[in-house]
């Protein structure tokens, strides 16, 4: 059952602060239609049976921040909230679960900011016990915010709409629905938002907003994957137009590059943030200037040569607990032999640690990169972290991109992404120092979302069926 703020304080909020559905982005009369749905389910749920708070004591807090571990921290969540964080003990509210925290290590709730769920474009109509399990994986792996760059729009907003209901165990979901690109364009097949003139299309626009998107994504990529004939793109100034179009409805965007000169350009035209790094030419000095997010998506290239070279990762245990059987011996198999054959394979292998040393030199001059993997499976989102590391970004900051820094380019940095009071309860206890490895975020205890602890042997994933 979800644990729900007491009425008095979740109406104090809608007025005094932005909130999850209640945020400063949203169009005046639907904030104050959803304020109101939001109070009037809380105000009708019956109260917790048991536990309404939990406390969380003498953790090693590390609070995505980006500021130094804080040995000794007691962390108190009333409701979805967290109310208190204190370097001294706090005297637990009556019937609060108590959680000992000794030996273990406390960070927000991860978050991949570039995923495309799955199930959502079979050949025989959209699959929702494999998405399901895609995102109990990525709860599974600590995961309690996933953004779907593009999908079938009637699929993952009927998930998100679900998940927002409470009627489905998920990662809080964002999505952008169809992706808006031009006719021809990259990602301009089925659910695709298709815009060559204006302010003929202005129609189309309207259509893609009234799916209501947290967050849309543009492609502006003529070269689509890098190896392909050239394709059509956006015009430039037609880009600047849609994005200034969505940013005055409260619509933040994000647009799909692959390249330094597109990356200007979009820039150039208002777009807020980049969705996938810069693998050709320096960007740090634009990237630190503009404080535009760009999204690190590293392990969607190395991984091809990761696979061939490479292939006994899948018996780590987190591949083994959240991949199905039948898809690890696909992996080994047909899809490894596939990839050895690919000119593709061997081009990203180049390419990516040219990527990962322009993330670090944004990291390190000041810009905003962002976790995103651009696939659909926890592990693969664990992975980024470890190639940022493995590219020379620390294990402290590596977390901050992987948590504060992914609220930032949702534009839910004061709702989530941290471990600071007031914020949502979206958190991860580790029983090893990620610190010490970055692999070791993957070493965890509990999972809690909006101050409810995940059930992690109740997921529909492989650990849970032996």
């Amino acid at each position: 059952m979800w644990r729900a703020s007491p009425v008095g304080r979740v109406r104090s909020e809608c007025l005094a602060r932005p909130a999850i559905l209640c945020h400063s982005n949203e169009r005046p009369m639907r904030r104050l239609t959803l304020c109101f749905t939001a109070l009037l389910l809380l105000a009708t749920q019956a109260p917790l049976e048991g536990q309404s708070s939990l406390l969380i004591e003498d953790i090693t807090l590390i609070d995505g921040t980006g500021r130094p571990a804080v040995p000794n921290t007691w962390v108190l969540v009333e409701g979805d909230r967290i109310t208190r964080v204190a370097a001294r003990e706090i005297e637990a509210p009556a019937g609060a679960e108590r959680i000992d925290g000794r030996g273990k290590f406390l960070i927000p709730g991860l978050m991949d900011m570039h995923i495309h769920l799955s199930g959502g474009r079979g050949r025989g109509g959209p699959d929702e016990r494999a998405g399901m399990r895609a995102l109990h994986g990525f709860l599974y792996s600590g995961f309690t915010s996933v953004f779907d760059a593009g999908n079938n729009p009637d699929y993952i907003m009927g998930l998100r709409a679900r998940e927002r209901a409470g009627e489905i165990t998920a990662p809080r979901i964002f999505a952008t629905g169809g992706v808006v690109t031009a006719p021809g364009g990259h990602g301009g097949g089925s659910g695709a938002t298709l815009v060559d003139e204006w302010p003929g299309d202005i129609p189309q626009l309207d259509a893609h907003i009234a799916r209501e998107p947290d967050l849309v994504k543009l492609t502006f990529d003529e070269h689509g994957w890098g190896t392909r004939p050239l394709i059509p793109l956006l015009d430039p100034g037609l880009m600047a137009k849609i994005g200034n179009y969505f940013n005055e409805r409260g619509i933040r965007t994000t647009v799909h590059i692959s390249h330094e000169f597109r990356a200007r350009q979009a820039i150039e035209a208002g777009i807020n943030t980049l969705a996938h790094p810069i693998i050709q030419g320096p960007v740090s000095s634009l990237m630190a200037a503009t404080k535009v997010p760009m999204v690190s998506t590293l392990t969607i290239g190395e991984g091809y040569s990761r696979l061939v070279e490479h292939p006994e990762f899948l018996d780590r245990p987190i591949y083994q607990a959240t991949y199905e059987p039948e898809a690890i011996q696909q992996l080994r198999t047909t899809v490894r032999d596939a990839y050895a054959a690919r000119t593709w394979t061997t081009w990203m292998k180049v390419m990516t640690p040219v990527a990962q040393e322009n993330l670090r030199l944004i990291t390190e001059a000041g810009g905003v990169i962002v976790l995103g993997s651009d696939q659909s499976t926890g592990p693969a989102s664990h992975r980024e972290l470890e190639l940022m590391v493995e590219g020379g970004i620390s294990a402290l900051e590596a977390i901050r991109i992987g948590t504060l820094n992914a609220a930032i380019f949702m534009g839910k940095e004061r709702e989530i992404g941290s471990v600071e009071e007031g914020k949502l309860a979206d958190l991860v206890v580790l029983s090893a120092d990620p610190l010490d490895d970055i692999s070791n975020a993957q070493e965890i205890d509990l999972v809690i979302k909006g101050g409810r602890i995940i059930d992690r042997s109740d997921l529909d994933l492989p650990i849970n069926r032996r």
